[in-house]
């Protein structure tokens, strides 16, 4: 192997140097994917607590699926500033205020009474929770070389999926620390969790190998180094805001816009609506309910791992095929589970259906590194995770209405199913020609 080789394999350090840049990107990984996955317990707590709240409040599914969709809509729309104020400001700076933020946030609603009061306070924990995501994208992008972002990016997308089951074990766990507090147990004690987590996180992740003395590294593909390169002197030359208009100004950027609003109108519409079905139609306990259910989000965890890493090694250019591929499992899958009761099948239903239904978000954030590369990834995926979010708070609103006026669950599920084979006409038109381009490309070069 030539020095050359080495030194590019190496992306451009010493082997001390990059011994100590390959420990730090991995601590960072880990750090803020734990990091990640309590901060869910402060934001799917609620769909664990949905079924006391209404039975101790009174409170109805519409009203529910109003005061959940509150946070969908802050989150969405801080998303699209966080994740390039995180980039301007500091990324670090944004993850660690908004975890704290966030988690004051819970433990003030775990005091309140009024539902008004409560979607006041979930809506700003909405926005708290939006300083995370995005900056944490842009944190990736800064340690992981464009070979190996789409296993980052979705190693700590997964850890997120195992946060919705932690959500789920934490608001259990509440009910027994806390018997006596009803509902308001399930936001008060996953809010301790988060502080820990966040205490914990400011003395491990670094923001940037800066701070640890060395340069940034150099990407393994050439194309990229030029790439990076070119899009820092665009927003040198255009302002801060450029990328903005860069990214919108693409059709197929457009086109993953409505891939993430359609995924997470079936992902949130499982998580959301799935252990109030089985309490509802099938008159399972509320803690039952919520531990029948964790294999969805566990299959989400998985899914979100795994898909991602796979479209690095065959699909890196275009990673669509794997986004049809996924969603047409899903919507199959979730069409059989409205069929099922609970049970081991019923299970392994929804352990199939978030694997293949999350993974579809994991390769999203891939796509945000590979669209906005270490010059504005986070930027990308704030925008993306903006109208993943308008998606899930449709689907609240939505599905929350049927329920209250209907309870037709079968309508609710088809639905999902539906949202599915959207996904893969929009992913088809996505992908159209792009194939041909990329080997005009290889010719090319």
């Amino acid at each position: 192997m030539s020095d050359k080789k080495k030194n590019t394999d190496m992306l451009g350090y010493t082997p001390e140097q990059f011994k100590l840049f390959n420990k730090n990107a991995w601590i960072v990984l880990l750090a803020f994917s734990v990091l990640y996955c309590m901060l869910y317990c402060g934001r799917q707590n609620i769909n664990y607590a949905m079924p006391t709240m209404m039975a101790e409040e009174g409170w109805t599914e519409l009203d529910l699926g109003i005061l959940s969709s509150v946070l969908f809509w802050t989150y969405g729309i801080g998303h699209l500033f966080n994740g390039r104020l995180g980039e301007i400001f500091g990324v670090n700076r944004f993850i660690i205020a908004g975890m704290f933020l966030s988690a004051a946030a819970n433990v003030l609603i775990g005091f309140q009474s009024s539902i008004v009061i409560i979607a006041i306070l979930w809506g700003f924990n909405g926005y708290f929770q939006s300083m995370l995501w995005s900056p944490g994208i842009a944190l990736l992008a800064n340690w992981w070389p464009g070979n190996r972002r789409g296993f980052a990016t979705g190693f700590a997308n997964a850890f997120s999926g195992f946060g919705q089951v932690c959500a789920a074990l934490a608001v259990s766990l509440s009910f027994v620390i806390l018997p006596g507090s009803g509902w308001k147990a399930g936001f008060i004690i996953p809010a301790i969790i988060m502080v820990v987590a966040g205490i914990l996180y400011i003395f491990f992740a670094k923001d940037s190998p800066k701070k640890i003395g060395l340069k940034e590294f150099v990407d393994t593909d050439a194309q990229k180094n030029e790439k990076d390169e070119e899009l820092k002197k665009l927003i040198a030359e255009n302002g801060k805001l450029f990328p903005y208009l860069y990214l919108l100004k693409q059709w197929r950027f457009d086109m993953w816009l409505l891939i993430i609003a359609g995924s997470s109108i079936a992902r949130y519409g499982l998580l959301t609506w799935v252990p109030t079905y089985y309490v509802q139609e099938f008159g399972v306990d509320i803690k039952d309910g919520i531990l029948g259910t964790v294999l969805l989000p566990l299959g989400m965890a998985i899914g979100t791992l795994v898909i991602p890493w796979i479209s690095d090694k065959f699909f890196a250019d275009n990673r669509l095929p794997m986004v049809i591929m996924c969603a047409g499992i899903s919507g199959v899958v979730v069409f059989f589970f409205m069929g099922v009761s609970p049970g081991p099948l019923a299970g392994a239903l929804l352990f199939i259906a978030g694997f293949f239904i999350y993974a579809i978000n994991g390769l999203v954030w891939a796509y945000a590194t590979d669209v906005g590369g270490r010059a504005f990834a986070g930027t990308a995926a704030g925008v993306l995770d903006c109208f993943a979010y308008l998606g899930a708070s449709v689907q609240a609103i939505f599905f929350g209405s049927v329920l209250t006026n209907s309870g037709n669950w079968k309508l609710v599920f088809t639905c999902v199913a539906g949202v599915c084979i959207a996904i893969i006409v929009i992913s088809i038109i996505a992908g159209w020609g792009l194939n041909k381009k990329n080997k005009e490309n290889e010719t090319a070069a």
